[in-house]
């Protein structure tokens, strides 16, 4: 007696077919009505790799096949009545059961697996192999193989290679980590009771090629802040797979001659710390010791090198124009509704009161406080390119868009109306033909600012200094003819214009800068603009799709006023 689990008959489904066909005969290839039958299966017993032959009914629509609780590779379906299955490796004596969308047929007896001895050809083995690389072993009865081991010399314990291909006369296997170049090469398999391994001393042998990192000596590496890249010369240096310092995993780019590394941030607190630098290689089983003293500087501060943002046009290189000096990222304009400013873009006009002034009747301090400062530039119609404040004006935002589309919908603001941004930011132009400033500038340029706090930058509320530089000409908006002055033709094209100007940058909390510019500042920040491709947006004199390359520092702390009165 055959057994069918499961079997079902959908009869009234197929009357209603044969109506609707006709005389015409119905294939299960066509519709799935029953669950397989297996009637016979050969042969009954086979080693692993053996193509098993079923025979039965409803086997068109089979998707899967076991032996026992393994599933097998189902290798031909021939007809409704016959197909052929692959008795694998990790499978063990049992019924045969097939399984379509109606449900399973199981054998009536149990396939019984014959278990062959798998061995190589060493004549065949090529002489070497670079580790790593793929392998061609040649042999019999490979596809009872299980795992293909390599064991170096003088080892006890071997390493698996990673099976690419299998037959029974062939496999590729993928060399993997062993320790030394002289290797041999052995065969896991199931003996019908336990996995076993061919024996290590009746095994083929292989020269494993290890292509090793050499490091150009000496290594020195010098006192580097973290997010700043190092480079190292040497041989072989892109089979480096990690470099790490400390236990933080290092950003690399590597060549087979050059490798390049970024201090990650890590948890290293602020100031200098000595820690170790050491490279991974061959899957981090071995490693090279690069410092064991290097010094990974944290500024007391935030630094955000090489930004490029783009003004409001929507015929630029990318839509990416606001920039937040709290985060260090350049966000996209299709950002700003969820990411930069959801406050603005729920509130709209009533964020703020009037220009740089949180309206406090409608937003609370929490709001305001949730979203991170931000600036952008944008084009003005008599020819100029400003930075601006989110809150300075309400007539900026709704200029950005998302896509190439003048629709309104595609506004960030989603709307042609009049829309604060929520952050509240003000900016003062530092004239080198000052020497105080001229000193700061220089410390900005030249990248050697190392903290920005209220011992280096005391506030004078009642002065309206910053360190000693008086801030009350500091707005939310600055124009190109102030920081670019002498060096753009207002509403005119000019690329790559070499701007390198310093700004100071003041982000103040929930009472904003309108009372006084020196009261309430959280904190402060410098922007060095770098170059600038001046461009007009649809020939307007506003250039609108301007790009702008600039370098900011950021303070790392919220400004604590109180700390000036400790100092007093």
């Amino acid at each position: 007696m055959k057994r069918i689990l499961n079997r079902i008959c959908a009869f009234a489904t197929a009357v209603g077919m044969l109506l609707a066909t006709g005389c015409d005969k119905t294939y299960v290839d066509d519709v799935t009505l029953y669950a397989p039958l297996i009637e016979s299966f050969s042969p009954a017993s086979a080693p692993v790799g053996t193509e098993i032959i079923i025979t039965g009914q409803h086997l068109s629509g089979v998707t899967k096949a076991y032996i026992g609780d393994q599933e097998m590779v189902i290798k031909e379906k021939v007809s409704d009545t016959r197909l052929s299955i692959v008795a694998g490796a990790n499978g063990r004596d049992g019924r045969i059961i097939l399984e379509n969308t109606q449900g399973k047929g199981e054998s009536e007896s149990e396939f019984t697996y014959s278990y062959a001895v798998p061995s190589l050809k060493p004549a065949l083995l090529q002489k070497s192999v670079v580790m790593g690389e793929q392998l061609l072993l040649t042999g019999t009865d490979l596809s009872a193989v299980e795992a293909v081991i390599f064991t170096a010399e003088g080892q006890e314990n071997g390493h698996e290679g990673d099976i690419q291909e299998q037959s029974t006369t062939e496999i590729v296997a993928r060399v993997p980590y062993v320790e030394n170049g002289n290797v041999r090469i052995t065969l896991r398999y199931f003996d019908g009771t336990s996995s076993v391994t061919t024996p290590l001393d009746e095994a083929p042998s292989i020269e494993v090629v290890r292509v090793v990192p050499v490091f150009d000596q000496p290594v020195t590496l010098e006192r580097t802040a973290v997010g700043k890249s190092v480079t190292l010369t040497g041989e072989n240096l892109d089979k480096v797979d990690r470099i790490l310092v400390g236990e933080f995993e290092a950003l690399i780019s590597k060549q087979p001659t050059s490798l390049t590394f970024t201090v990650p941030a890590g948890d290293f607190q602020d100031g200098d710390t000595e820690t170790t630098v050491v490279a991974e290689y061959f899957d981090g089983n071995e490693t090279i010791t690069l410092s064991e003293a290097f010094v990974v500087y944290v500024p007391y501060l935030m630094f955000w090198e090489n930004m490029r943002v783009w003004a409001q046009g929507r015929d630029v290189e990318s839509m990416s124009s606001f920039f937040s000096p709290q985060t260090g990222r350049v966000y996209a304009n299709s950002d700003w509704r969820t990411v930069i400013d959801p406050i603005s873009y729920q509130y709209q006009v009533a964020t703020c009161s009037a220009g740089n002034t949180p309206n406090k009747a409608v937003i609370t301090e929490e709001q305001y406080n949730s979203v991170n400062p931000y600036f952008f530039f944008s084009g003005m119609s008599a020819g100029q390119l400003q930075v601006n404040s989110p809150a300075n004006s309400k007539g900026q935002l709704r200029n950005f868009y998302f896509e190439n589309n003048s629709a309104d919908e595609y506004r960030v603001t989603g709307v042609k109306g009049d829309c604060y941004g929520t952050p509240v930011l003000t900016f003062r132009y530092l004239d080198s033909s000052n020497a105080a400033e001229k000193a700061l500038i220089d410390q900005v340029k030249n990248q050697t600012l190392e903290h920005i706090d209220e011992e280096s930058f005391p506030i004078d509320v009642e002065a309206k200094t910053v360190g000693g530089i008086g801030i009350s000409s500091a707005k939310g908006t600055l124009n190109s003819d102030v920081w670019a002055a002498g060096k753009y033709t207002a509403g005119t094209d000019a690329a790559a214009v070499d701007v390198d100007a310093v700004l100071m940058v003041l982000y103040y909390g929930y009472d904003g800068s309108a009372e006084n510019v020196a009261a309430n500042i959280r904190r402060i920040g410098f922007l060095h603009i770098r170059t600038v491709n001046f461009k007009t947006y649809n020939n307007t004199n506003a250039p609108s799709s301007s790009d702008v390359t600039f370098n900011c520092y950021w303070q790392k702390y919220d400004y604590d006023y109180s700390k000036l009165a400790n100092q007093q």
